[in-house]
């Protein structure tokens, strides 16, 4: 570890940070907390500004929001990381039932007995949520009628001349109507933390506007490319999408919505900057031949990667197919949450859901 930049977390805007331990393995319900005791030097000053702790007849008492997907991490095997939390900080951790939304109530004797078990708890609470699989995803939709009629020419293009290329079949292609442009991906496990992600994505709106200017921003493909570093074994193709007035502005929207849903707890930060880019093939996508009910996917581990080599000399540049989008943002930008059952759209001008035809399907990227 660099002591010059140590690994910190940012839990509700404090700032801690994560010493190194032999990293534990939770399998099953085997989810025990080893952490140190330290019930022998409680800290009598530790505070915990972003919870109320209320006073009581019988000492004081926090209640805290986790998700019910969560509760088992704090439970561990048998109940130990529970009674080992109460043990070393004098509390008691009271949970709800899994699968059933609530709070956690942490009740003790002493105000920084309370406080000290709500740190514990959060701390265990943001260790295991990155653990968890990314649950929505944020994007600027490309689902205009131009871009997929180019997206449509390009797929059969490929198909027309580079069929016979190493894993190159129709099914990999994206569908049209689900083209988009990632900023950053979301495990939202309730919910409470599903509107909660909607009311904050309202809030961009102001720098939204100012970084456009309030005028329509006209975007452009103007080529392909792949994710790994052999293009004779890809996995991933995408579309590069620009201003066409050659400003930055789309990556400063991109990353200056990132760095506010990091800022509020709901994302991690992977890069320094978003990499915008729109799918076009993934091998995610690719059904298995064997498979007589047609719908089966690949999963990662099973993935066929295809020769994109032809593919990427062809249409090294994309103009010619008239990929152009214009976002206007004084009228509607859509930023799109992909549930497991429906699309729900979020307006950035009209408070409103817009829900369209469920999708059985959880969508890939």
């Amino acid at each position: 570890m660099d002591v010059l930049r140590p690994a910190v977390i940012n839990i509700n805007g404090r700032i801690y940070r994560r010493n190194i331990v032999k990293e534990e393995h939770y399998e099953e319900e085997d989810f025990s907390y080893m952490g140190p005791s330290e019930s022998k030097d409680l800290a009598e000053g530790e505070s915990c500004d972003s919870h109320f702790i209320e006073q009581t007849d019988k000492g004081y008492h926090c209640a805290i929001d986790v998700p019910s997907v969560l509760y088992k991490y704090i439970i561990g095997k048998k109940g130990e990381t529970r009674r080992r939390l109460e043990f070393d900080t004098k509390t008691s951790i009271s949970i709800p039932k899994p699968g059933i939304e609530g709070q956690i109530v942490i009740t003790g004797a002493q105000k920084a007995a309370v406080s000290s078990a709500v740190t514990r708890v959060e701390v265990l609470v943001e260790s295991f949520r990155k653990k968890q699989p990314f649950t929505h995803f944020l994007s600027f939709p490309l689902n205009d009628s131009k871009v997929q009629d180019g997206f449509q020419t390009f797929k059969d293009e490929v198909l027309r001349q580079f069929s016979q290329d190493h894993g190159v079949e129709e099914s990999i292609f994206q569908n049209p109507v689900k083209l988009h442009l990632t900023i950053g991906t979301l495990a939202l496990l309730n919910d409470a933390e599903v509107r909660k992600a909607c009311e904050h994505l309202q809030e961009c709106q102001t720098f939204v506007r100012d970084i456009a200017e309030g005028k329509p921003l006209p975007l452009e493909v103007t080529g392909i490319e792949y994710m790994n570093d052999d293009p004779a074994m890809v996995d991933v193709l995408y579309a590069k999408v620009n201003v066409i007035d050659g400003t930055d502005r789309l990556q400063m929207i991109a990353d200056r919505m990132v760095e506010y849903f990091v800022s509020v707890g709901l994302m991690v930060r992977e890069w320094d900057r978003v990499k915008l880019h729109g799918t076009v093939m993934n091998t995610l996508f690719r059904k298995d031949s064997t498979d007589l009910g047609g719908a089966g996917k690949q999963t990662t581990s099973e993935r066929e990667a295809f020769d994109a080599r032809n593919i990427l000399k062809k249409f090294e540049v994309l103009n010619r197919l008239y990929w152009i989008l214009l976002i206007r943002w004084e009228h509607q930008l859509l930023l799109t949450f992909i549930l497991a059952g429906c699309n729900i759209l979020r307006s950035l001008q009209a408070d409103e859901e817009i829900v369209e035809r469920p999708n059985p399907n959880r969508s890939k990227q």
